[in-house]
C-alpha cells in the first residue's frame, strides 16, 4: 500500500529545508526525504562566510543541521531516502523511495540540487574545502592576496576566473584547447586582465598539497608534453554542473542542459502540483541564500495549489 502524503520534499540542502519551514508552519504536514546527499553541496564545504544571520561564519555542515534542526521544530519528517522514480501524470503524484517504498503526494516539491562536474583526480577528494572548490562565489574571499587556479573554459570559468583576479594577487587558468568556449566578451575580459595568466593546451595532472591543504599543482601541456608545477593555495574546478533530474525526464520540462524549467517569478513547474526549487532549476546564480529564497516560493506555491484545489 503506498503511503498518502500531502506534501512531499524530495531532496535537502537550503531549498529544501526552507520549503520545509514554511510547508510545516503553513501546516502541510511536509515530509522529506533527504536524498544521496542529506544537506546537499554545503555538507562539503568548510566555512561559509556569505549566507545571512551568521557574523562569524559557519561550517556548512553546521548550517545545514542548523536548518534541519528548524524544519524539524516545526514538524517537517525528515527521513532518509533516495527517490528513484516518479509518474507525475495522474493525481495525487506518484514517487518510489530507493525503489521500494511507494508515496501518493498532492503535491511534489523538487529539491534535488545540482553536482559539480569534477576532473576525476584524487586530490580533488583529499583536499575538498582545503583549498579544492567549485565555487568562487563562495570560497573565493579566502583566498584573498593569494595565487590560485581555475580549470575551465566557458563562461563560468571565465567569470570564476575574473572574479576571483579581483581578491587574489595572481589566477592560473587552465584551458585544455588552444581556444575558449567562454561567449567573446568573456573571453576579452580575462585575456586583457593583467592577473590571469592562461595555460592553453594544458591539463591538470596532479594536485599537491600537505596536511594543511593544497599546495600547488602541477600541469602538462598537451602539444608539448611539458609539465610545470605553480605553487598556489586555491584550486577552482569550473567545468559545470550537472542537475540531479535524471529521474524527471520525459515526465518536466528542462532546458538544454537538463535543468528543471519553472514559470518565470515562480516555482511552478509544467505539472501542476510539481514545484521545482534551488539549484536543480537554477543554473545562473546557484547560491545557497538564493537557493533558500526559491525554497520559500515553492512552499507558498504549494499552499496555494492545494488551497486552490481544496487539498488543503
Amino acid at each position: 500500500m503506498a503511503e498518502k502524503i500531502k506534501c512531499l520534499i524530495i531532496g535537502s540542502g537550503p531549498a529544501g529545508y526552507t520549503a520545509a519551514i514554511y510547508a510545516s508552519r503553513a501546516g502541510l504536514q511536509p515530509i522529506m526525504y533527504q536524498g544521496g546527499q542529506p544537506g546537499g553541496q554545503l555538507t562539503t564545504t568548510t566555512e561559509v562566510d556569505n549566507f545571512p544571520g551568521y557574523p562569524k561564519g559557519v561550517e556548512g555542515p553546521t548550517m545545514m543541521q542548523d536548518l534541519e534542526n528548524q524544519a524539524k521544530r516545526f514538524g517537517t519528517d525528515v527521513r532518509f531516502g533516495l527517490a528513484t522514480k516518479v509518474d507525475f501524470s495522474s493525481q495525487p503524484k506518484k514517487v518510489w523511495i530507493d525503489d521500494q517504498i511507494e508515496l501518493e503526494a498532492d503535491a511534489v516539491i523538487i529539491a534535488t540540487g545540482a553536482s559539480a562536474k569534477w576532473l576525476g583526480l584524487e586530490g580533488e577528494t583529499t583536499f575538498n574545502g582545503l583549498g579544492v572548490s567549485a565555487c568562487a562565489v563562495c570560497d573565493g574571499f579566502f583566498y584573498r592576496n593569494q595565487v590560485v587556479a581555475v580549470v575551465g573554459a566557458g563562461d563560468t570559468a571565465a567569470e570564476e576566473a575574473s572574479y576571483l583576479a579581483n581578491l587574489c594577487t595572481e589566477v592560473h587558468m587552465i584551458v585544455r584547447r588552444n581556444e575558449m568556449r567562454a561567449s567573446l566578451i568573456m573571453q576579452e575580459r580575462v585575456k586583457n586582465n593583467p592577473k590571469i595568466h592562461i595555460h592553453w593546451n594544458s591539463e591538470t595532472e596532479e594536485i599537491l598539497g600537505d596536511a594543511n591543504g593544497v599546495t600547488g599543482i602541477r600541469i602538462k601541456n598537451r602539444e608539448t608534453g611539458a609539465t610545470e608545477e605553480i605553487t598556489l593555495t586555491g584550486f577552482f574546478v569550473a567545468i559545470g554542473h550537472q542537475p540531479n533530474t535524471s529521474i524527471f525526464k520525459g515526465q518536466l520540462d528542462m532546458d538544454a542542459q537538463e535543468y528543471l524549467i519553472t514559470e518565470k517569478g515562480s516555482a511552478r513547474t509544467n505539472i501542476p502540483g510539481v514545484f521545482a526549487c534551488g539549484d536543480v532549476q537554477d543554473s545562473i546564480y546557484r547560491q545557497a541564500v538564493t537557493a533558500a529564497g526559491s525554497g520559500c516560493m515553492a512552499a507558498l506555491d504549494a499552499e496555494r495549489w492545494l488551497a486552490a484545489n481544496h487539498l488543503h
